[in-house]
């Protein structure tokens, strides 16, 4: 009986019997062909001008280009470029940031509506030469000059005691308003006409009213130190209130600025009375003049 071995071919065959000593096939197994060399890898080339395409089918895959790495590096990446975490969280406003713009958004549109005497144009340009009247009796110079030569005509001690401390809170008045102004720097509206009588440098910006601020503190003390009728008292409160109400149909301050201004001159007031001048600090002011 022939041994199986004899049927089975040998598969690594020797001298060149072998694909790799004659380039052949060694034997069959099956009817099919067993090549030895295609499992093998070759090793890689230790220096030279290689083929680089062979050479990287050849080597592993790096860690760092594994998938999971790449996707950290990816987010790492995206993270590094975008946004500092603090500019990031001020995209998220507070609530009060949110009310401060939706009031100033208000008050710019309230303020445009209501210019309606901005221009000869506009809806109720004629009656535009009024308001200016209105603007002038809120103005400085006319309340300088008027309280000054009241000032000069004054026979009475008590008489000139008030009218000096109503010169002193309008000077006062000036200061504050263009410190304010200074520091605020709020452009007046874009429907305004800069055809104001007499302004200044600071004049050209819009918070607080100065014509408001001054209507209220003149108001309170006029009332306060004048024995007036009640007709007359009446018609002081409104002329203040048409004094801030024409700042807005001009289209010279938005609303803010004239209620800031009738809270600031309220308040000046309350300083004016603070810093009283008797009629014994009026006579030694004046004696160094005489």
């Amino acid at each position: 009986m022939p041994s199986p071995k004899a049927k089975n071919p040998v598969r690594s065959g020797g001298g060149g019997s072998g694909l790799g000593g004659g380039g052949s096939p060694s034997s069959t197994n099956n009817g099919r062909y067993d090549f030895m060399s295609l499992n093998r890898t070759p090793p890689p080339r230790q220096g030279g001008s290689g083929d680089p395409v062979a050479a990287a089918r050849g080597r592993p895959r790096a860690l760092s280009e594994s998938p999971t790495r790449r996707r950290g590096s990816g987010s790492s990446t995206g993270s590094a470029s975008g946004m500092p975490e603090e500019d990031c969280m001020k995209l998220n406003p507070s609530f009060v940031g949110i009310a401060l713009s939706s009031l100033l958004a208000i008050d710019l549109w309230l303020s445009k509506r209501l210019g309606v005497c901005a221009s000869e144009d506009s809806s109720f340009g004629s009656i535009r030469p009024l308001m200016k009247l209105i603007e002038i009796s809120g103005h400085g110079i006319p309340w300088l000059v008027g309280t000054a030569y009241s000032l000069y005509k004054s026979d009475t001690a008590a008489g000139q005691e008030v009218i000096l401390n109503l010169f002193m809170a309008l000077l006062l008045d000036l200061v504050l308003v263009g410190i304010v102004k200074a520091l605020v720097r709020r452009r007046r509206p874009t429907h305004n006409r800069m055809d104001m009588f007499a302004t200044f440098s600071v004049d050209r910006y819009s918070f607080p009213s100065g014509h408001a601020t001054r209507a209220a503190m003149c108001g309170r003390f006029v009332l306060a130190h004048l024995v007036l009728a009640a007709p007359l008292r009446v018609l002081v409160l409104l002329w203040v209130v048409l004094v801030g109400l024409s700042r807005v149909l001009l289209g010279r301050h938005n609303v803010t600025d004239v209620l800031f201004g009738f809270w600031m001159g309220y308040c000046q007031y309350n300083l004016v009375e603070l810093l009283w001048l008797s009629s014994q600090s009026l006579q030694g002011l004046l004696v160094p003049l005489a």
